[in-house]
């Protein structure tokens, strides 16, 4: 009788183990990918490399495009970063302007003579492409409403010590013409030259 007793309790402890093993691997071998890393994040994340103890380092911004051109008025510095060429017909030229005098500067020369772009208040609308070669002169685009297509400073300007990101879009010169002069208020010309768009 005892032997029957135990033999019975070795079997419920024996099948006791097999099922609770038997979970375990089971809840082991769930769960998908929750240890996987997420590849979304890790491709957006900085790349980083192993430095010397092997502490993490981040790697170093890619270097800027050096200018096209950089010209100066005073405590002005305009500097012209791109000049591309677009297959719509129009070149976008961009840059940034630099105020390193002690007062605000106001763009009101910027924005040219005529009536209609006094509309844009400080803006780039008074910028021009100068084309030699084929001596013409290229306004920047605007729209119906006599709005330029181009940079209008939110604050009227640059403040001191500041530097603000700036574009103009103007019609195309000729495919042979690649050097233009870009012109605005009384900053000197910048002699440019025009790159294809990728």
């Amino acid at each position: 009788m005892k032997f029957r007793h135990t033999m019975k309790s070795r079997r419920a402890v024996t099948a006791v183990a097999i099922a609770t093993g038997l979970l375990l691997t089971v809840a082991g071998c769930g769960g998908g990918d929750r240890d996987v890393p997420d590849k979304k994040a890790s491709s957006s994340a900085p790349s980083r490399t192993q430095g010397v103890g092997d502490q993490e380092t981040e790697s170093p911004a890619p270097a800027a495009k050096p200018a096209l051109a950089e010209v100066k008025n005073g405590d002005i510095t305009l500097t012209v970063t791109s000049a591309v060429r677009d297959q719509g017909g129009f070149v976008t030229v961009s840059g940034t302007v630099t105020n390193n005098g002690g007062e605000f500067w106001v763009a009101a020369d910027w924005r040219g003579d005529e009536r209609e772009l006094s509309k844009n208040g400080s803006s780039l609308a008074g910028a021009a492409l100068v084309d030699s070669k084929a001596k013409k002169r290229y306004l920047v685009l605007r729209d119906t409403g006599g709005r330029c297509l181009c940079t209008k400073f939110e604050e009227g300007g640059v403040d001191t010590g500041k530097t603000a990101d700036w574009f103009a879009q103007f019609p195309a010169p000729p495919q042979d013409s690649t050097r233009v002069n870009f012109q605005v208020g009384t900053m000197p010309p910048a002699s440019i030259e025009i790159s294809e768009s990728e």
